[in-house]
């Protein structure tokens, strides 16, 4: 049996409507992922941070970033 116009484009949009869907949770969930792994290098440059000596600590933003892009890369490949 053939679908009518109206029937059919009623499914085309709520296929569109469902791939909009799940291309919003992959944004999210990518979005998600990078701030867990910006969470995971900050502590785990503030940990090491604590065992130098009081002169030499420091951990600054661009450390954190570099540290997290580099463990996105690591993960996505």
């Amino acid at each position: 049996m053939a679908l009518t116009a109206e029937i059919q484009a009623e499914i085309e949009e709520a296929e569109a409507r469902e791939a909009g869907r799940r291309a919003h949770e992959t944004s999210m969930e990518q979005r998600r992922a990078k701030l867990d792994a910006v969470r995971l290098a900050k502590e785990t440059l503030l940990e090491n941070d604590r065992n130098k000596p009081t002169g030499e600590r420091g951990v600054s933003a661009a450390d954190i970033t570099a540290f997290a892009d580099a463990l996105n890369t690591y993960v996505n490949q």
